[in-house]
């Protein structure tokens, strides 16, 4: 916990990641009110909603997977929103992601519908993701929050989990759209509760891009209504061009590498802040 003057005493210019990886997604409570939004049919922010997960999921079944059935690795998989639709056309699906009400949302659904689907609540850098898959899947932009030794690594390993000729798909945020976030001004809002605390509080937000390395750096002040308590978060995001993407793919062995514009294929104006790369190993 800070106080006050930390906060105007603070470091006017974070280094990337020096001041935290991620917003705490791995805090139970916070955990339970992101899951919330992940549900939430009212907005695509944590997770889009029904009607779009259902055409992009088409769309992978069809395309990436030719309809045939197969082993299916979803990566920060959440609660399992992709792997229970993709179970129902008839794949084994595994997910591994580290928020414990996400991981456990998923679980209970698995169960309820009797569907193959098993998950891991771990850290992707270090669970172990087992082999012998059609496909693994990164979606939704989470490649971007890892520094470039750990999106490497992650790639290394996935790499190794699929079998020759199986499928990789990533969405990735563009260049453009990461910079844009790190120079976004600063900002601030009150609210008697929100998903940073059940509590009131104040959030103010300070964002910044690191030219050099391209990277935008977001920094969370929450300040609590009734103690005056400061909770520092921090999360930083990697920028990568599409020759960054596809060299770091090369480099890894992956290849056949294609770019589209979004997880249905065609131009979705709704996620033009992202990208899909497919790949083969």
């Amino acid at each position: 916990m800070l106080d006050l003057m930390e906060i105007i005493q603070r470091n006017p210019k974070p280094e990337p990641w020096a001041e935290g990886e991620k917003i705490p997604w791995d805090e139970p409570g916070f955990s339970h009110r992101m899951l919330r939004e992940h549900l939430s049919q009212e907005h695509d922010w944590a997770s889009r909603r029904a009607v779009t997960i259902q055409k992009h999921v088409d769309w992978i079944h069809r395309e990436v997977l030719q309809g045939r059935s197969g082993r299916i690795l979803d990566l920060g998989c959440g609660p399992g929103l992709y792997t229970s639709q993709l179970a129902k056309r008839g794949h084994e699906c595994v997910g591994v992601d580290y928020s414990p009400a996400s991981i456990e949302h998923a679980r209970e659904l698995a169960q309820k519908e009797h569907l193959r689907c098993s998950y891991q609540l771990q850290d992707i850098r270090k669970a172990k993701f087992g082999s012998d898959y059609n496909l693994a899947m990164f979606i939704f932009g989470e490649f971007n929050v890892f520094t470039p030794q750990d999106a490497r690594q992650i790639l290394l390993k996935t790499g190794t989990a699929i079998r020759p000729g199986g499928a990789l798909l990533l969405e990735v945020h563009t260049f453009e759209v990461v910079k844009e976030i790190g120079l976004q001004s600063c900002s601030w809002y009150s609210t008697e509760s929100g998903l940073f605390s059940d509590q009131p509080h104040l959030c103010l937000q300070e964002n910044f891009w690191e030219e050099e390395q391209s990277v935008a750096t977001l920094r969370y002040f929450i300040v609590d209504g009734e103690t005056g308590r400061v909770t520092r978060y921090a999360s930083s995001m990697q920028a990568y061009t599409q020759e960054q993407y596809l060299g770091m793919l090369a480099e890894c062995g992956f290849h056949d590498i294609a770019f589209h514009p979004s997880l249905m294929g065609d131009v979705d104006p709704s996620q033009s802040a992202l990208l899909v790369i497919r790949a083969r190993k």
